[in-house]
């Protein structure tokens, strides 16, 4: 079993073996800032800070007959302790959890976690109804706004679905346009009806460009940059030099939205496709445009 489940099975114990959804993803969070190396990433959310991979577990967890998925709670079934298989780091925050939240009620929780982390309330549907006008200024505050006009490349390589979603939300970025030819990933959150789905929640628009993309066959056997460029080369003279729709629309999108990404696998902008694609799209831009790889 991933070590992160064994938390999550471990606080649900902790505090009870019967939590709301909604409170446990803030315990969840609280116990998460403790960590050094946290073992779940959250995004600002409808209802606060959310971990969208917490969420898979509990149904991965529900599937395995661990605990029971209600509509609005999570209830262990296990009779297993995990507790005594956490790192002694953890079983301490584990308990601090307790000692500090224990009794807290949800609207307390609630409070408490948009005072003192005001950037995931930025989202929240119930932020001015909970909060007092100072700290709901704070919140509002929190949110990240650009009026400049700016093209973005982005991968998810290496990184959870709540880190690259918190790279497009700290950017403003209102479009995200996905130029893999086959949108699919192994990856929890990455595949094209996940990556919509997550967008569509946070106000973000998604749009699939499969015709910007590169088949898969011609990806196989990369092995050296140098392989990468040949492959950039093939790309810019056959793609580029014919889909002149797809990046007409994406240079539309930016005249209209001004802060618009494009996403593919590699974390490395020299070893993507969106690296020569942005730079094409720059050189058809009438006016200066700048490129940030994130």
């Amino acid at each position: 079993m991933y070590y992160r489940r064994k938390i999550l099975l471990s606080l649900l114990k902790e505090f009870g073996g019967r939590v709301s959804k909604l409170n446990f993803q803030k315990l969840l969070f609280l116990f998460s800032q403790s960590e050094k190396k946290a073992a779940f990433n959250f995004v600002p959310y409808k209802y606060g800070c959310y971990s969208f991979q917490a969420a898979a577990d509990f149904s991965t967890l529900d599937k395995y007959g661990l605990i029971k998925e209600e509509e609005k709670y999570y209830e262990l079934v296990t009779k297993d302790d995990f507790i005594t298989k956490l790192t002694r780091e953890d079983q301490i925050i584990l308990e601090e959890t307790k000692n500090n939240f224990g009794k807290y009620s949800t609207n307390q929780l609630i409070k408490y976690v948009y005072r003192n982390h005001p950037y995931y309330a930025i989202n929240s549907k119930i932020a001015n109804e909970k909060l007092n006008p100072n700290d709901y200024e704070q919140v509002e505050k929190s949110k990240p706004y650009s009026n400049e006009t700016l093209l973005f490349t982005i991968g998810y390589e290496g990184i959870s679905v709540e880190e690259y979603f918190n790279k497009l939300i700290k950017n403003d970025i209102k479009v995200l346009c996905d130029v893999r030819n086959f949108p699919r990933s192994m990856k929890f959150g990455f595949s094209k009806n996940q990556l919509k789905k997550i967008c569509e929640g946070l106000g973000i628009i998604y749009i699939h460009m499969p015709g910007l993309g590169i088949e898969s066959s011609k990806r196989n056997k990369l092995i050296s940059q140098n392989d990468y460029d040949k492959l950039f080369k093939d790309y810019r003279f056959s793609t580029l030099s014919s889909n002149h729709s797809d990046q007409k629309d994406i240079l539309a999108l930016i005249k209209k939205f001004k802060r618009v990404a494009l996403t593919c696998f590699e974390s490395d902008i020299n070893r993507c496709h969106r690296f020569p694609l942005s730079y094409s799209i720059l050189r058809k831009y009438k006016n200066s445009l700048k490129v940030i790889h994130i």
